[in-house]
């Protein structure tokens, strides 16, 4: 007897249907519907992220061929190729932008406390990433010429590497643009590449008080105002504290900086950070941008493990709805990861759960073994209750414990007497009926 649902049904169930069907009003996301749900479309999108479907019809069949499996899931039967590219192009993305919040809160309360540094400071990191895309098929995104593209501009949290915000824009669009319209708490710390240069922008986050590490421009003009003594060990060449001096830089950032020089032990290459924090030691400094590497990580995984190069629709609607499942789809394998004992790798979970959607198995001891085979549940077994002399009371009309039947055999280890041959009814006795 089967105890648990399928893999793929526990997944789903971290998404209660309260909450989905609230985001679904909220977004008017079922308006004209007739049949095919919102749930039903985020079940085919989630279930081509993590099973790697590459066509609507690897979808759509993928689904049809688990029979009797799909009412776990809460769906009734599998989504037409026509029905699905329909809801892909026609509603709206932003119900998916909306369940990925939902469970971004589930997936912060697990990974509270796994910071990697010592300061209580919320550590940030800001960037993109470009999706290429053809520009015959998708002439809506033009990027240069004979190429088209958009950009996924994404904050990453670096307390259990969470990603907090997500813009989904077109490949023109500068990331200094995008930097200039978000607002980070106070106190935090944010991690940005030479990609996000603006010295208005630095004033401002220093007025806003959060801090921020970049790297320094190549021919930056700045004047010194004050050496600090740094340690022989570590691979810190330089401690000090500048003002710019260009008349561009002067004008859009007045507050003094901190300018550290850094040489890398293990590769000898040379790096100059700049930050507007003078009290991290300038190692600490160094730690915090290198660890800006676990973004590009970021990248990398979802651009390996999920379906997020090639798409299953050809317009804007569909593209960011694709996009947005598969920003939900890491958040998931996140929560297991951050869950499980293990120490999973994201490829291996991603290919593991792959081949066992469809298995039944509890997750969470799946999670932790998912080698073993689970022991057998022995049948039940059906055991009979010898009543040998049953119902001979009606056949012969016996009534009365008294009389006795001419064709039995009296047994001493039972009261009622068992036949031994055809039993003869008397035409004159009545048999009793009884409904």
């Amino acid at each position: 007897m089967l105890r648990v649902a399928s893999l793929f049904s526990q997944l789903l169930s971290l998404f209660p249907r309260t909450e989905f069907q609230a985001a679904v009003k909220q977004h008017q996301a079922e308006r004209g519907a007739k049949g095919f749900s919102s749930w039903n479309q985020f079940v085919a999108m989630l279930f081509c992220q993590l099973a790697q479907a590459h066509s609507l019809r690897e979808i759509c069949g993928g689904l049809a061929c688990c029979v009797g499996k799909l009412r776990h899931l809460g769906i009734d039967a599998a989504p037409k190729k026509s029905t699905l590219a329909y809801a892909n192009e026609h509603r709206p993305w932003q119900l998916y932008q909306t369940v990925f919040g939902q469970l971004l809160g589930k997936c912060q309360t697990v990974a509270r406390g796994t910071k990697k540094f010592r300061f209580r400071n919320k550590l940030y990191s800001l960037d993109s990433t470009t999706i290429d895309l053809c520009l015959s098929l998708f002439h809506w995104a033009k990027f240069i010429k004979a190429k088209g593209a958009i950009k996924l501009h994404l904050l990453l949290d670096h307390e259990g590497y969470l990603p907090t915000y997500a813009l989904i824009t077109g490949g023109r669009v500068n990331d200094v643009r995008v930097a200039q319209g978000l607002e980070f708490p106070p106190d935090s710390v944010l991690v940005v590449d030479r990609g996000y240069l603006d010295y208005a922008l630095y004033a401002r986050w220093t007025e806003q008080g959060v801090w921020f590490v970049t790297r320094e421009r190549r021919n930056a003009d700045y004047r010194v105002l004050e050496r600090r003594d740094v340690s022989a060990k570590g691979g810190v060449i330089c401690d000090e504290i500048v003002e710019l001096a260009s008349p561009h830089g002067r004008a859009r950032c007045r507050y003094p900086l901190r300018r550290i020089e850094y040489q890398d032990p293990r590769t000898n290459k040379f790096l100059v950070f700049l930050t507007n924090h003078m009290n991290f030691a300038a190692s600490t400094i160094a730690r915090i941008y290198k660890d800006r590497w676990q973004i590009e990580l970021f990248f990398k995984a979802l651009k390996q493990n999920l379906k997020i190069k090639t798409f299953v629709g050809t317009g804007p609607n569909a593209v960011r709805t694709q996009i947005w499942t598969a920003l939900i789809a890491m958040l998931l394998l996140k929560y297991l990861q951050l869950r499980s004992r293990l120490g999973w790798s994201l490829s291996n979970l991603v290919a593991l759960l792959r081949w066992n959607l469809f298995t039944y198995r509890d997750l969470w001891t799946w999670m932790e073994n998912p080698f073993e085979t689970p022991p057998l549940e022995p049948v039940p077994e059906q055991l009979r209750l010898e009543l040998r002399c049953f119902g001979q009371h009606l056949a012969t009309g016996i009534a009365n414990p008294g009389r006795t039947c001419p064709n039995a055999v009296y047994s001493p280890d039972f009261e009622h007497p068992v036949a031994s041959g055809p039993i003869i009814l008397d035409s004159s006795e009545s048999v009793p009926f009884f409904r």
